[in-house]
């Protein structure tokens, strides 16, 4: 039998295949692909606002110009407070709950963290 890579967050050596490609660590509950093991590099995105500051899961970032939603018939104002972004991989960066349009999906480029 052979030997699993550690987690590369906590150094965990319980780490296990679960089968859809991916490898866990039970300690943690940090997943990482086993393609990335195997190339030796794992690419982790890492998304930067309007100003470079560097946006994590659950940040508050402000609107930097005024923007109007697709199928909206509102505009949402330069400085309004979008709190506990998501991050997602796709064509739109954040994914987050506006007050008074509900669910929006954000392009970093038009946000700064607060």
């Amino acid at each position: 039998m052979h030997s699993l890579p550690p987690c590369p967050q906590c150094q965990s050596t319980l780490t296990y295949e679960d089968g859809s490609g991916q490898y866990a660590c039970p300690e943690c509950g940090h997943e990482w692909p086993v393609a990335a093991v195997a190339s030796g590099t794992e690419a982790v995105r890492v998304y930067r606002d309007a100003s470079g500051n560097i946006l994590q899961d659950g940040d508050t970032v402000t609107v930097i110009k005024d923007l109007k939603p697709k199928g909206s018939g509102g505009v949402i104002k330069q400085g309004t407070k979008v709190k506990n972004i998501r991050l997602v991989d796709s064509d739109h960066d954040i994914d987050c709950k506006i007050e008074g349009f509900g669910a929006m999906s954000l392009k970093t480029e038009f946000v700064r963290k607060v």
